[in-house]
């Protein structure tokens, strides 16, 4: 299962979404990412179920804690082993643990203890899986083809959360949380033999430079000194946090207590969520078959300096009708900038530091970032959702704005 199976050299430029290779790869994570989606909805029902919506509320929060302190140390993990090896492991650890509780729930009704577990175990999973999977893309295809590949990813991502939510409801209603979790964990052990037959590309000796260090804090601190000192790679993340920032908040609290105070009602936010879906999935099929777009890090910074301008319009739509053509805008936006920063990162940092690249922007999005939901929901009750929208808007095109101010990251281009 580790082997080293190695992929054929740069020189063979083959179109991604042509190479068996990729598609593999794809699907062993489209359907970890479905088996992620119905994961979290076995968990959410396992979890009012057995107990009081607040024990509830901290079973869904469990995984957060060792996912954020841990994702850095994950990084030093993917580079020092290889990612295709740390994915294969995090996905047979993740699919064991979701089957043992399915298992418990089928025999018993154990209460609280293990639904925590289980998610205290994803989450430190998903401190090594997360910067794992966004280093083996560039191991799996050459590097003309990575933006290509981030939007087929992004296409998998967007399948997911279509195809997720109606699965764990089925299994949900089919036979409760337990064969729900039953069918996250077979779908998570689909990815396995598939990722056990992907090729890795193997690194040039020049590239190995900083992989497997004397110790790992050493490699940590390696890591984060070269994104530092690195030109465009140090901006790109000051960029991705900023736009995080001004775009979680809004699209996620804010757009509740928007349709609330508008009267749009659970359909109406629906909608709105839909024309974003359908914004970020034509940006991420725009990726996948142009596979390379000109003047990359103008286009993504152009990118979000728009998508926040529509944010800061989508606080002001009058009607329903409006805002999903808002929200479209905002999708296709921010998924064609998502795309770009993630293509950006990956052909301009080094592979073996690639793991810890991915670290750093991971904690970023999903470390940092979600801290903007409470304060959005405590200043909408304060000032209302216009205003919050619009300071929103402003955090998310200061992104924008270090995009085009610094040079280097300016004029960054994808390799041909």
């Amino acid at each position: 299962m580790t082997a080293a199976l190695l992929a054929p050299a740069d020189g063979t430029d083959r179109p991604a979404h042509r190479d068996g290779n990729v598609l593999r790869w794809l699907v062993a994570y489209t359907s970890s990412m479905v088996g992620d989606s119905v994961y979290y909805i076995a968990l959410s029902w396992a979890a009012v179920r057995a107990g009081t919506p607040a024990e509830a509320g901290l079973v869904m929060t469990a995984s957060a804690v060792p996912r954020a302190l841990l994702m850095l140390g994950g990084g030093v993990i993917a580079d020092r082993f290889g990612p295709r090896r740390v994915v294969i492991g995090s996905d047979v650890v993740r699919c064991a643990a979701v089957l043992a509780v399915a298992g418990l729930l089928f025999a018993a009704d154990p209460g609280l203890w293990p639904l925590t577990a289980l998610a205290v175990v994803f989450g430190t999973v998903d401190a090594v899986f997360m910067p794992a999977v966004g280093a083996l893309p560039a191991r799996v295809t050459s590097r003309g083809q990575l933006a290509r590949v981030q939007g087929m990813r992004g296409l998998g991502i967007r399948f997911a959360s279509v195809v997720g939510g109606p699965l764990g409801g089925l299994g949900v209603a089919v036979g409760g949380a337990a064969a729900a979790f039953g069918l996250a964990g077979l779908l998570i052990a689909v990815s396995v033999p598939l990722l056990v037959s992907v090729r890795m590309r193997d690194l040039a000796p020049d590239e190995k430079a900083g992989a497997g260090g004397d110790s790992a804090w050493r490699d940590l601190v390696a890591g984060l000194c070269y994104i530092r000192r690195h030109r465009v790679l140090a901006p790109l993340m000051v960029a991705i946090a900023l736009g995080d920032l001004g775009f979680v908040g809004p699209l996620n609290v804010g757009l509740v207590l928007l349709a609330d105070e508008r009267g749009w009602g659970a359909a109406g936010m629906g909608w709105v969520l839909a024309g974003f879906g359908i914004g970020a999935g034509a940006a991420s099929l725009l990726l996948t078959v142009r596979g390379r777009l000109p003047h990359a890090g103008q286009v993504a910074a152009y990118a979000i300096l728009a998508g926040s301008v529509a944010i800061g319009a989508l606080g002001h739509a009058p009607t329903v009708v409006t805002a999903v053509v808002v929200a479209l805008f905002i999708g296709l936006l921010a998924g064609l900038s998502g795309a770009l920063c993630g293509a950006l990162l990956q052909t301009h940092a080094d592979s073996a530091y690639l793991g810890r690249a991915t670290a750093v922007s991971s904690l970023v999005s999903l470390g940092l970032t979600p801290l903007s939901m409470p304060l959005s929901a405590a200043a909408i009750g304060a000032w209302g959702t216009g205003p919050v929208f619009v300071v929103s808007a402003a955090v998310c095109g200061l992104g924008g704005v270090v995009a085009l101010g610094v040079r280097d990251l300016r004029r960054a281009e994808l390799p041909r």
